[in-house]
């Protein structure tokens, strides 16, 4: 398996996966399908998947939100995760990656519970928040265009619940390399992204070394 991350050393991370569970078959396949596109990087790894599912089970999480879906795979680990009754709401703009999800979606029997919606993810927050929907979810995951960070968290943060926890990808690297060692556009978001969140105190802060960087965030009562 390629190592998706270059934040540990490569024969540490491979004794992770050979000491962790193996991924349902479904999220096996999906990964070996995306393997081929020259964006496979985009995909997370096994790692983070047992981590977010984890994360999922428990906050006993119902309801929860993604921004970037890519080819799925993220969505299926935490659908997997979900109860019967459990709802995924996927962002995404790329018609043709998420097709390729949802194949795997429907194979793992979880597709009723991921509700994909196709237009820009703002439009979507926005949407949700004015039918209703505040304080109404549990879990969020952000792996999408960088500048637009931190305007998606503060949407998240009036749609998650006090207690609900967002999960924030690329938090430390971008492609590979650490985002200090990077001037570009997007790693000047996601510093910027890092320095504001440490000091906001409307949530609970930890930044991991799981993938590129995953920042978990609390939202306090």
């Amino acid at each position: 398996m390629t190592q998706r991350t270059r934040l540990v050393p490569a024969e540490v991370y491979e004794y992770v996966l050979r000491s962790s569970r193996p991924e349902a078959e479904a999220l096996a396949r999906l990964r070996a399908a995306t393997q081929p596109l020259p964006e496979s990087e985009m995909q997370i790894g096994t790692d983070q998947g047992h981590l977010m599912a984890l994360l999922v089970k428990l906050i006993g999480a119902r309801r929860c939100i993604e921004i970037g879906t890519y080819t799925g795979y993220s969505a299926l680990a935490v659908a997997l995760a979900l109860p019967e009754d459990g709802l995924l709401i996927a962002c995404d703009i790329n018609a043709e990656w998420t097709a390729i999800g949802r194949r795997f979606w429907r194979e793992a029997g979880v597709e009723s519970r991921i509700d994909l919606r196709l237009k820009p993810a703002l439009e979507t927050l926005d949407e949700l928040l004015a039918n209703g929907e505040r304080e109404r979810f549990d879990f969020a995951f952000i792996d999408a265009d960088k500048p637009r960070y931190l305007a998606y968290y503060e949407k998240l943060l009036e749609l998650i619940r006090p207690g609900g926890v967002i999960a924030v990808d690329n938090t430390l690297a971008l492609s590979g390399t650490p985002i200090i060692d990077q001037q570009t556009p997007h790693a000047a978001a996601m510093r910027e992204f890092n320095e504001f969140v440490k000091t906001d105190e409307r949530v609970d802060h930890a930044m991991l070394t799981v993938g590129e960087g995953l920042t978990l965030l609390r939202k306090r009562g």
